[in-house]
Order: C-alpha cells, then structure tokens, then sequence
C-alpha cells in the first residue's frame, strides 16, 4: 500500500487535462536528470542516535530573519490556475494556514496583491529580461504586496527544449492563466527576451531596486555558490529547474553538500528537486540545507484544490516529525550529523 503522497501524480493524472499534466510532469528532451532526482535521494543512508528525548519535535526554520513554522516551502511554479481554477490563491490559503511559505512565479496568474491578501508569507520569483528596466513595473507590484525577497532564477539564459508527447500546453492554455502581473503587451516589446548576460551586477541592482534581499535559484557549483554570496546573494538554492533546462546535469541531492561547504557559514542554503516524502526532507536537512522547497508535489496536490494542497503539508508534517522521532532529532539542527557515508549508487 503506498503512502497519500506517493500516489499525487496519479490521482492528478486522473483529472488533469492530459497537456497540463504532460507541462508539470515533462523534463528536458530524455529527462535524465528529471528521472535521477528522486533515486538520488533514496541513496542517502542515516546513522540515527538514539536515547534522545524527542517527546516535543520543533519542525521550524528561521528564513531569511522569520520563522518558518515548515522547514520546506512551496516552489515558483507556472499554470497553476491550468491545474485548479483557484490557483495561486489555493496554495497560498493552505500554505498559510500550515504557517508555511510560498515563493510566487513572475508567470503567476493571480494578481500579487491578491496572493498577498491571504497573508501568506511569500517571495517573488523573477527571470530578468534583456532590458531589465521592463521587470520594474512586476517587481514593483510585488514589493507592494507584500513579497519578503526576490528569487532569482539564473540557469534559464533559454528555455530547455522538452519534447511534447501530445498537444502543446502553449496551443491549449487560455493566455489569461499566465503573466498577469505584467503590463499588457509586455512580451512584444524589444529587450523583453529573457537576458543571456546575467551576471553578479544583477544582484545589486535587484536589491537597489525593490529594497528586499536577494535569493539566487538554480545554482549547482560551489564556485558559482561562492560567486553568488560575494555579489551578496541572502541565499543560495540548490536547483536544476526540475531537469527541465539543460539536461544531464547531476541531480540536486548530489549537488548539495559542496555548495553547504562553500557558502554554509555565510548565507542560507536551500534545496529542491525531486524531494518526495518526510524521508528525503531529513536526507535534505541532514546535508546541509536551510530548508527544502517542492515544485510538482504542490501542484500534483492542488488538482485535488486547496484541501490537498492542506493535505499535501499535514501528511509531510507528519512524516517529517516521524523521520527526525526515529532519528533521535528533536529540530533541523539535531540532523546535521545524521548522513552515512557514502551514499549508495542510485539504482
């Protein structure tokens, strides 16, 4: 019998419109490295302690200077609206009620200031153009209602190509559902490609601009880690997009401890990709991480609407307090200590 979580993706299959589920669920052309993620995880063995009193498990993080009462988040992911009718605003309603948070796509089709009005704790989600002069006015929009941090995606210089099964999303999608936080005809105007010149200057010029700091997503190198913090990144996050850019890169959970290593004492550190269960959130901990974050898992969730994304949050708070109980862990700082090495091929 498999586990409430472990069967999202079906139960999502069932009522999702087969080109909205292909979106979420598709990687880049083979998906290699969107099939590696989750093995990855499982290859982590733990070296539990033991006569520990774990009566009262505390499972909150301090990010980015306030507490999360989760030590996972929601990661920025596009067409929400696609896979349930209330979107964004779904998993920002549940996600806030968990004391959790949401970090809100550039793509999002929900006002800002509506997502904002929930009260959910957020950060916005930014891909940068060519003239970046054309991301003031969303950026703007964020900043006023209410966004905490800017998350700057990097390893998206272009789209990875992903190889369709069937009918394209793009041919099927209503426009409305996307892009509502920009100004009309914002795609067609010149420099509004996204930029293949990003370099650590963005940073600064983000944080000048909106005030919030500055989370750099998408990173897999501790040089690059390093680079990131020197430019004054807050944070790091440990991402290959889903596998959903370039292809074959190694998986996030391989990634990880190296980053930790370079950047750990200077600036949070955050992980996503692939992470399934109570199980693999200990795995992520236990390397290193600040926090972990969850792409499709929320979406699988939310074709169920806000009580599944609900759900989605309970269940892993149940599975995560399980995991750090048997591990003898009574917070995320108890696991630091928790990984056997070396982890095992992965299968």
């Amino acid at each position: 019998m498999t586990s409430w979580l472990a069967g999202l993706e079906e139960r999502a299959r069932a009522v999702l419109p087969a080109p909205v589920h292909e979106y979420v669920a598709q990687g880049a052309r083979e998906s290699v490295s969107t099939g590696e993620a989750r093995p990855a995880w499982a290859a982590h063995r733990f070296s539990p302690h033991v006569l520990r009193d774990v009566t009262d498990v505390d499972l909150g993080v301090e990010l980015l200077g306030r507490r999360s009462e989760l030590p996972w988040g929601v990661a920025p992911t596009t067409l929400q609206r696609a896979v349930h009718p209330d979107g964004e605003l779904a998993m920002a309603r549940a996600t806030a009620a968990a004391g959790g948070l949401m970090v809100v796509s550039s793509n999002a089709g929900t006002p800002f200031a509506d997502i904002g009005a929930t009260g959910v704790r957020w950060w916005v989600q930014a891909y940068l153009p060519a003239d970046r002069t054309l991301a003031e006015p969303m950026l703007a929009r964020a900043v006023e209602a209410g966004a905490e941090a800017v998350v700057l995606t990097v390893d998206t210089p272009v789209v990875g190509t992903k190889h369709a099964v069937g009918e394209s999303i793009w041919a099927t999608v209503d426009p409305a559902l996307v892009r509502v936080n920009f100004g009309p005809g914002h795609e067609e105007r010149p420099g509004a490609d996204k930029a293949t010149d990003l370099g650590p200057h963005d940073l600064d010029w983000l944080r000048e601009s909106t005030g919030l700091p500055v989370v750099v997503k998408g990173v897999l190198r501790p040089d690059d880690a390093r680079r990131c913090v020197d430019a004054g990144a807050s944070a790091v996050w440990v991402s290959n997009h889903g596998g959903r850019q370039l292809d074959r890169v190694l998986p996030t959970a391989v990634a990880l401890p190296p980053v930790v290593a370079a950047v750990g004492d200077d600036a949070e550190v955050y992980v996503d990709g692939g992470l399934r269960s109570g199980l693999d959130v200990l795995a992520a901990l236990a390397a290193g991480a600040d926090a972990v974050f969850l792409g499709r898992p929320p979406v699988w969730a939310l074709a169920e609407g806000e009580e599944g994304v609900a759900r989605l949050h309970a269940e892993l708070v149940e599975e995560t307090v399980e995991a750090l109980r048997l591990a003898g862990c009574r917070r995320v700082a108890d696991t630091r200590d928790l990984l056997a090495a070396p982890a095992l091929p992965a299968p």
